[in-house]
Parts: structure tokens; C-alpha cells; sequence
């Protein structure tokens, strides 16, 4: 049933005909964007890291994560929803809809995957090498997810952990006519059990070990789709399965990062899904270019993305340290320090004349005079805490931002 040739295995199934797992891309052709890539890695970990700050990335990453992958399957919570559920989260019984339970089940499967990093981590063989020692991907992984995904949802046919096995007659359907058209995947649960072992078999060679893990993880990402072997929950299992390859590298926030740019770019994500599928038919060198070179403009996006994101947080804690210690040194009185405390917790407040309006405002000045008002606001200017720009509105000035 196997056929290995090189970088390509072969694999002929009982009712689904011929895969092929290949390399697909020309990795010369693609080393100047992986370069590209490495490049924005380098500069964002270079940047200094306090606790405090890689705890808010790490927590608005997997909020911003989770978010994008659940709404790419069609889950409907936003951003903020999702935040305040995982805080909510740690009181027992409060969840209670099952759209709750979805976006919880993702960061499980997350949890999962960075245990798995750690554990190499702390064997220290995330050191080993340039890319570390890659992560050897097996069947008990890929169950184990999709149980941790799909656990307590509802579906007609899903069971979590267990592959689908179509009725006779029933055909699943991938894609749809605007995004390159749809795709028929193996239909009987013996084909896909024959093919997730040569995907195992393949994606843990030794050609393939030897991969940069730029081009392992959306190889993987891609076949496990291409197979596409659940009921309910492939794309979320796929896209933390490549999530592990790249953390299991040593690569930090960015695996997971992925599923929200993918969702800011969701009409080409599933588009090159099907043009790599249609080159491979076509007989192309090299088909998987498309979906590999997505993947690596997409993870470049994240990674400045996450450079940007790392000043401003870093901005964030230098503004309110500056702001301490000039309270503390009598630099600014408390009147200014509430104006600078309302200002930070209501961005956007508005023109200076709509803020002076407002009731904390005026009730800091009952009993002062307008001069004392205007010469407050007018040290916060000089001090460079706050600027008033032509339409008069007023903008708190915090590095990075």
C-alpha cells in the first residue's frame, strides 16, 4: 500500500484511489522568504520581555487565536466575548451554552500543545540544533486533539476522537465554487486510517524531519485537511497540529497567532487549498507552493504584528511608571493624575471642552478657579503626557503607541 520514492510517499487505498504525501515546493526558491520570515522572528524576540508583558501577549495572542479559529468553523463569539469567558472560566459551572464550551475546547487543545513544548523545553532539547529537535507527530496526538476539540458538542454524526466512516452513498464535501471548488476526501474509515498512517509515516522521515520547520508545518497543516479525517473539528485540529510543529521549534506566540490572520485573509486560505490540490492534479513540479508560501507571508504578518504589539505593551508600562513616579515626586498633583487616569481608561474621550463637561471633571475643580484648571492641563502638555490637537480634541502620549 506504501511506495516510497525520495521526498514522496505513495499510498493506494481500498476505495479512494492514489495519494500522494510530497514535498512540493522548490526550498531554494522559497529560502529568500523563509529568510524574510526568520528576519521578523529574530527582531521579536530581541525585544526585552518583562513578566508582566508576556503574560498580556500571551493571554490577547490565545484570546485573538481562538477567535480566529472559531470563527473560520463558523463560532460566533467575539473578541471580547471570548476574553471575558476565559475569565469567567475558572468559576465552576458557569459555563452553560455550548458556543461557550466550543471556544473553551480550542484553548484546551492550545494548553495541550504548549504542554507538549514545554515538556522539550524543559528537557532542553529546544536547544538542540538550529531548530531544535522536531516533533515527532503520531496517531495518539492527532485523537487526542480532536477529542479535546469536538469534547460535548453536539453533531450529528461526530464522535470525539474517532474518524469518520461515511454510509454508503453519502459523500463529504470540502470548499465551495468561490474559493477554487469542492473537494471529495476519502469516504470509508479504512482509507482514512491507511492514510493518517502515511501521513505519520511521511511527515516523520527522515527527508522530511530534515525540513526547515517553515515548510514541515504547512505540509502537515495541508495533508492532515487534504485527508480531512472527522466528522466535525478538522480545521481546528490542523491548524494546531502546524501550531505544534512551529512551537515545538522553539518559536514563541506566532503558531498560534496563525488563525487569526488567516481569518483577516479567509477567502485565499481556503483558495490555496484547492490551487495546490489542482497543480498536484495537473502533474506540477511543484504544487504546494501556493499553500506554503500563504503560510509564510502569513506567519511574517505575525510576527511584525506581534513586534508592534510587544512596544506598545512595553510603552504601556514605561507610561504608567512614569506617570507613578511623578505623582509620587509632586511633579503632578492628584487632580492631574485622575485627568491621566480617565483619559487611559477612556480612549477617545473627546475635545477638551467635552471632557471639562463631564462630571468627574468638573467635580475636581467645584472650588478652584479657571486659571488653576488651565494651568493643570497646561503643565500635562509641557510635561508631554497629553497633546490637544487643532479640533482641540485631547490624546493621551504613550510611547509606542
Amino acid at each position: 500500500m506504501f511506495k516510497d520514492i525520495n521526498e514522496t510517499l505513495k499510498v493506494r487505498t481500498h476505495r479512494s484511489g492514489h495519494f500522494t504525501f510530497q514535498i512540493g515546493v522548490s526550498t531554494e526558491n522559497l529560502q529568500p522568504l523563509i529568510d524574510r520570515v526568520e528576519d521578523a522572528h529574530s527582531r521579536f524576540v530581541a525585544v526585552p520581555m518583562l513578566p508582566q508583558i508576556a503574560r498580556d501577549l500571551q493571554q490577547s495572542v490565545v484570546v485573538s487565536s481562538v477567535f480566529g479559529t472559531n470563527t473560520i468553523e463558523g463560532g460566533t463569539l467575539t473578541e471580547e466575548e471570548i476574553d471575558d469567558l476565559f475569565k469567567r472560566a475558572e468559576t465552576p459551572n458557569v459555563i452553560k451554552e455550548e458556543k461557550e464550551r466550543r471556544v473553551l475546547n480550542i484553548r484546551n487543545a492550545y494548553d495541550h500543545a504548549e504542554s507538549l513544548s514545554a515538556s522539550l523545553k524543559q528537557e532542553n532539547r529546544l536547544t538542540e540544533g538550529r531548530h531544535g529537535v522536531p516533533y515527532r507527530i503520531d496517531e495518539d496526538l492527532i485523537l487526542t486533539l480532536h477529542e479535546l476539540i469536538t469534547k460535548d458538542l453536539t453533531h450529528p454524526r461526530n464522535v470525539p476522537g474517532v474518524y469518520r466512516d461515511n454510509p454508503k452513498g453519502f459523500h463529504t464535501r470540502v470548499g465551495d465554487a468561490d474559493h477554487g471548488g469542492t473537494y471529495t476526501p476519502p469516504k470509508c474509515i479504512d482509507d482514512i486510517r491507511l492514510l493518517i498512517q502515511g501521513l505519520i509515516q511521511w511527515i516523520n522521515s527522515d527527508a522530511i524531519i530534515e525540513l526547515h520547520p517553515l515548510i514541515r508545518a504547512p505540509l502537515l497543516h495541508y495533508y492532515f485537511e487534504r485527508i480531512h479525517p472527522f466528522w466535525d473539528g478538522n480545521g481546528r485540529v490542523g491548524r494546531v497540529l502546524e501550531a505544534i510543529v512551529l512551537k515545538c521549534s522553539g518559536m514563541m506566540y506566532a503558531p498560534f497567532g496563525l488563525a487569526r490572520s488567516y481569518l483577516e485573509h479567509i477567502d485565499e486560505y481556503f483558495t490555496v487549498f484547492n490551487t495546490s490540490r489542482k497543480l498536484e492534479q495537473k502533474g506540477e513540479a511543484y504544487p504546494n507552493t501556493p499553500f506554503v508560501e500563504f503560510f509564510l507571508h502569513r506567519l511574517r504578518e505575525v510576527f511584525n504584528h506581534l513586534h508592534d504589539h510587544v512596544n506598545q505593551l512595553i510603552g504601556i508600562v514605561l507610561f504608567e511608571n512614569s506617570i507613578n513616579h511623578y505623582l509620587h515626586e509632586k511633579i503632578i498633583n492628584a487632580r492631574q493624575y485622575t485627568i491621566i487616569n480617565n483619559l487611559y481608561l477612556r480612549p477617545g474621550s473627546g475635545s477638551l471642552s467635552e471632557i471639562q463637561s463631564k462630571a468627574w471633571y468638573k467635580a475636581l475643580y467645584s472650588n478652584l478657579t479657571r486659571r488653576t484648571r488651565d494651568r493643570d492641563i497646561r503643565k500635562l502638555i509641557d510635561l508631554g503626557i497629553i497633546r490637544i490637537d487643532k479640533e482641540n480634541r485631547v490624546e493621551l502620549i504613550i510611547p509606542g503607541s
